[in-house]
């Protein structure tokens, strides 16, 4: 009975950490430190394409903490990230732009630290700028990383 109970709510914590990564396509993982009891410590390479802009890409690379705790879901990730972004395509705008707006959100503990990326957009040079960082409920880090994205002049970035 115990066993199941504890089955269950490591499959219910996982996929309560899992939700927040829908957008994010692994692109492959270092280890970093071994651990005896669970998976090791590791560096992830991410990648997301923004959901407003075709043609965008960023990769992130950020660490995940392993052990038990982090195969239960339950470990805080440090709030160390790094950021590229790169035309990977044409680059084609749907609909204008805010001057700033959260395109990602990532929880990476299970409740109260989530991982940001945020794109500006820098009109006088025709760039696509992306910040990542991390935020708690109560303190976040000033630890972050950013990219840019020159976009051609002959294909303007649309304001809101």
């Amino acid at each position: 009975m115990k066993n199941a109970l504890l089955a269950g709510l490591t499959i219910s914590l996982m996929t309560v950490v899992s939700c927040g990564w829908v957008n994010a396509e692994q692109i492959g993982e270092v280890d970093t430190v071994f651990k005896l009891i669970g998976p090791d410590h590791k560096i992830v390479v991410d990648a997301y394409d923004d959901p407003k802009v075709a043609g965008i890409s960023c990769y992130v690379s950020r660490a995940k903490t392993g052990g038990i705790k982090g195969a239960l879901g339950l470990a805080e990730d440090r709030s160390e990230a790094s950021i590229a972004c790169r035309q990977t395509g044409p680059i084609s705008f749907a609909k204008p732009l805010p001057q700033q707006e959260e395109v990602f959100s990532e929880r990476i503990s299970l409740i109260f630290k989530k991982l940001r990326i945020v794109r500006m957009v820098d009109s006088k040079r025709n760039t696509l700028v992306y910040l990542t960082y991390s935020d708690r409920v109560i303190e976040g880090s000033p630890q972050n990383s950013v990219t840019a994205v020159a976009v051609d002049r002959a294909t303007p970035i649309p304001i809101k």
